[in-house]
């Protein structure tokens, strides 16, 4: 059977034992043409493969619930659920999304994109299930890096304590994006080198396959001998029944355990062992740059194109050199080292850099101590999942005015989709008491900004997209002021935009200009608190806002709320993201669909201008 064969997991389940791994080769194939052509997560997918075909081959999806915590690693769950016709448009704009979605499919139980989540949803799944008498299996499928979160701990707790009927596949790789760090992680660690068992269990089996009755002897007593070799002290306290750990590339024997699960009437626990990148040299290799990636070449691994400048390296680029002459200066992130730019800090103030994994809420808490203790801590940690820090952001850090200053990655829309957009950030931000907000359109900018948070005595954030697409060269700005800046004056209207709209700003208005409008931009690169001299000057022309946020309770909103109480005109447009934003793919066409790339900046200025 061929992966072209397969529209449900009905049609898997009819192929024989002796062709799945074939098929398996054939799914991390298609999972590498796919992401190497339009980008998305690799590594993680590649080592799932057979354990998604062992969980639709045993359960009754979409009977059965299966929620997938980060929600990444789904590629071969669409491939075998009838999207396998579709799989070509994965992550482009209006096509599959590179995560489970409700809307997308029935098989799509729980939409999820943020970690640590899918134990407490598959708690109510099951507990709906019980309150309605109905009879089906409730699975949470959750990466290792997962549980660095309290979240998880919270959900096994109880479910554990009301012996709910849910079983909980652990897929432990070793890995989140970067090495698993904490005492859980060693933990599985201790666990996972029980896989001696794996190496037993296989000699012993193969030397009695000949020997029908000790064969099935074997089987029937292989769980006690395993506890020779395997011991789980911590799910066994939490509630859970643990089975494991088991090879996570053994189709059949992950069927055997997943079948004899659904028999246990109580919360149990698989440990299955992966490898990230299982089947691809490179990122078996390099799993933590090809864990998520632009398009690759797939001989090389390498991607295709040099992308634009990374603001995240040029954040810990200056954080490493503030660093060296300030030892108060110490990083902070949650399981993403790398990817915010820390690796170069990590190395040379190795010391200095605390990764608490995937804990967005104990990283600000802890940083607010770290402050407290006479530090100065820098806390990288992307827009979207800083919203789950939210009440530390304003209990632990804002109420007490404390010198963290956060670096918010990744502002303002992502290729990802909705789950990771940083479009909520101003918003949100903006209302903490005391916190300044900054939105850096460069890198030399963001540098600047990180050089004047040290200057404030209370906390700073600093909101920055992922790629530098203002089109500077100078990588070294001089200093850094609150002020609005004025990038181009303008006789009949102005724009003021932020971040990384100022470039598509400065676009519209060289367009305005061949049609006979002349439009002023400005910079508003503090959004909290907001520059009131340069808005005096600005309402002597009409004012339009650009933000890459909502517009509730964003830069607009607040303009308003600042015209309001001084006798300023408003203005008398405000663009920004519409909500509830559901687009993915290539950021030009995010912007275009949302009316804020500089042709529609422009067809909107121009629209207003020849309004009667």
């Amino acid at each position: 059977m061929h992966l072209e064969d397969i529209h449900s997991p009905d049609d898997l389940k009819r192929a024989p034992q002796k062709e799945l791994e074939a098929l398996a080769g054939e799914i991390r194939g298609r999972i590498i043409d796919t992401v190497s052509k339009n980008g998305g997560h690799l590594a993680s997918n590649l080592g799932m493969v057979e354990l998604t075909i062992a969980l639709h081959r045993v359960f009754e999806l979409p009977k059965d619930r299966m929620i997938f915590d980060v929600g990444h690693q789904c590629y071969a769950h669409k491939l075998l659920t009838g999207r396998e016709d579709r799989f070509d448009t994965l992550r482009q704009f209006d096509g599959l999304s590179g995560f489970p979605r409700r809307a997308e499919s029935d098989y799509d139980t729980f939409g999820t994109g943020h970690a640590s989540t899918a134990i407490s949803a598959a708690v109510g799944f099951a507990r709906a299930r019980d309150l309605a008498g109905e009879d089906r299996h409730v699975v949470a499928v959750v990466g290792d890096g997962a549980l660095t979160g309290g979240m998880c701990y919270e959900a096994l707790n109880d479910a554990g304590s009301s012996k709910l009927r849910m079983i909980v596949v652990l897929n432990d790789n070793g890995m989140s994006i970067s090495r698993n760090v904490g005492a859980v992680s060693g933990y599985l660690t201790r666990l996972r080198s029980g896989k001696g068992w794996f190496e037993a269990k296989r000699t012993v089996s193969n030397a009695l396959r000949n020997l029908p009755v000790l064969y099935r002897v074997f089987h029937r007593f292989k769980d006690s001998l395993r506890n020779i070799f395997v011991q789980d002290r911590l799910f066994d306290t939490l509630g859970f029944h643990y089975l494991g750990p088991v090879d996570g590339s053994d189709i059949a024997g992950l069927e055997r355990l997943l079948s004899r699960a659904k028999e246990l009437e109580e919360p149990v626990l698989i440990h299955v062992v992966t490898r990230k990148g299982q089947g691809y040299a490179q990122a078996e290799d390099h799993p933590t740059r090809l864990h998520g990636t632009p398009p690759f070449d797939v001989d090389t691994g390498r991607p295709l194109a040099a992308g634009t400048a990374s603001m995240s390296a040029a954040a810990g680029e200056e954080l490493t050199r503030l660093a060296e002459k300030d030892g108060r200066i110490v990083a902070v992130t949650a399981a993403m080292t790398e990817s915010t730019g820390l690796g170069g800090f990590a190395r040379t103030c190795p010391g200095r850099l605390f990764d608490v994994g995937i804990a967005e809420e104990h990283a600000v808490t802890m940083a607010a101590g770290l402050a407290a203790g006479g530090m100065r801590p820098f806390v990288a940690i992307y827009d979207t999942f800083l919203q789950r820090a939210y009440d530390q952001l304003l209990h632990d850090v804002c109420l007490q005015r404390l010198p963290v200053c956060f670096l918010v990655d990744r502002a303002g829309l992502s290729e990802d989709g909705p789950t990771h957009h940083g479009i909520y950030g101003i918003s949100y931000m903006t209302q903490l008491p005391g916190m300044t907000v900054l939105y850096a359109s460069s890198r030399a900018q963001l540098q600047a900004m990180m050089r004047y948070a040290l200057t404030v005595e209370g906390p700073v954030a600093i909101r920055y997209a992922k790629a530098d697409e203002s089109g500077e060269t100078e990588i070294r700005e001089k200093s850094y002021a609150p002020r609005w800046a004025c990038l181009r004056e303008g006789a009949d209207v102005n724009v003021l935009a932020c971040g990384g709209l100022v470039r598509q700003a400065r676009e519209a208005a060289e367009l305005l200009a061949a049609q006979g409008i002349s439009c002023g931009v400005y910079e508003a690169s503090c959004l909290s608190p907001l520059d009131g001299e340069t808005m005096k000057k600005l309402s002597a022309l009409p004012l339009i806002t650009v933000e890459e946020g909502t517009l509730a309770g964003g830069l607009g909103s607040a303009v308003c709320a600042y015209c309001a109480g001084h006798g300023l005109p408003a203005p008398v447009r405000m663009l920004g993201i519409k909500t509830p934003c559901t687009t993915q793919g290539a950021r030009s066409a995010q912007l275009a669909a949302q009316g804020l790339d500089a042709a529609h900046i422009a067809s909107q200025v121009s629209d207003w201008r020849h309004q009667p």
